[in-house]
């Protein structure tokens, strides 16, 4: 499929590939670029179905994601293992990536990507109901009045985003219709449900083959965190992480950073923060 890249910096210096989350763009780590020391030659895709990379008709499934990258760093770093950092979906794609191909990723940045909350066997027949009943009336996008109203949009979904990031971001995320108006530039089709149960226990498995080193970077005002509910009620620890730090002891040798005053878009939130947490980690390795 053909997939839209962005590129930063010269070839020539080490190579950090950054995979974007769900409803998201490449062009959303661009406020960790500017803040990055460097010099690092960083790429970023748009994964399949988002931004300006192709649609995929029947829908989008988690292992296509897998593959793309694996497909990408045959083009980019076909004979070295690469640095990866990925944000949200993108970091739970690098996970997998690295428990599946371990020699080929040299260290691995996972922004609030740490897996989804532990679903239940006897919950199949209503997630393959609710794909069934998606397909027969599949999801849309709303338009909007214009690239304005989409950086609204942005900003009331994430109250730090400053005004000139959100309108950078729209113009990422949308496009002006010939009529005026804005609509995204993502497929809508990645609201269908999954009619299957996320098995943890597989990705467990599949993180616990990861040698390269991993750093886990939260964010302390994220909803992540508690999301996961992964561990009974009140051992979440003091800061909320410890159903984070439970699932962290699944991945051999990792380690935890915390970028405070910041929600789930953390590298928009606390792009400098972000960047000298991961910046030092990259480069020693």
């Amino acid at each position: 499929m053909r997939h839209h890249l962005l590129e930063w910096g010269e070839p020539g210096a080490p190579l950090v590939v950054m995979l974007h989350g769900w409803m998201d763009v490449g062009a959303s780590f661009q406020f960790l670029v500017d803040a990055l020391d460097g010099p690092w030659h960083v790429v970023a895709p748009d994964l399949r179905g988002f931004g300006r990379s192709e649609w995929q008709a029947q829908g989008y499934w988690f292992w296509d994601y897998v593959a793309d990258l694996d497909a990408l760093l045959t083009c980019l770093s076909p004979d070295a293992p690469v640095r990866l950092v990925g944000h949200s979906l993108g970091g739970n794609v690098a996970m997998h990536y690295a428990g599946a191909r371990p020699a080929r990723v040299r260290a691995l940045v996972s922004l609030e990507g740490f897996g989804i909350p532990f679903e239940q066997a006897q919950i199949a027949p209503r997630k393959m109901t609710a794909w069934l009943d998606a397909l027969r009336d599949p999801p849309v996008f709303r338009p909007y009045d214009d690239l304005g109203a989409v950086a609204d949009r942005l900003q009331k979904n994430n109250p730090r985003l400053t005004r000139a990031k959100a309108e950078f971001l729209a113009a990422h995320w949308a496009r002006v219709t010939n009529d005026g108006r804005a609509t995204l530039v993502s497929d809508p089709r990645h609201k269908l449900p999954y009619p299957t149960v996320y098995r943890m226990e597989d990705t467990f498995a599949i993180w616990r083959a990861i040698t390269a080193p991993v750093l886990w970077v939260a964010a302390a005002q994220s909803h992540i965190p508690r999301w996961l509910d992964t561990h009974p009620e009140g051992e979440m620890g003091a800061d909320g992480l410890g159903g984070v730090r439970q699932r962290l002891k699944e991945v051999p040798g990792a380690a935890l950073a915390l970028i405070d005053d910041a929600g789930h878009m953390l590298h928009h939130d606390q792009p400098h923060a972000v960047a000298r947490a991961i910046e030092p980690f990259l480069r020693s390795r």
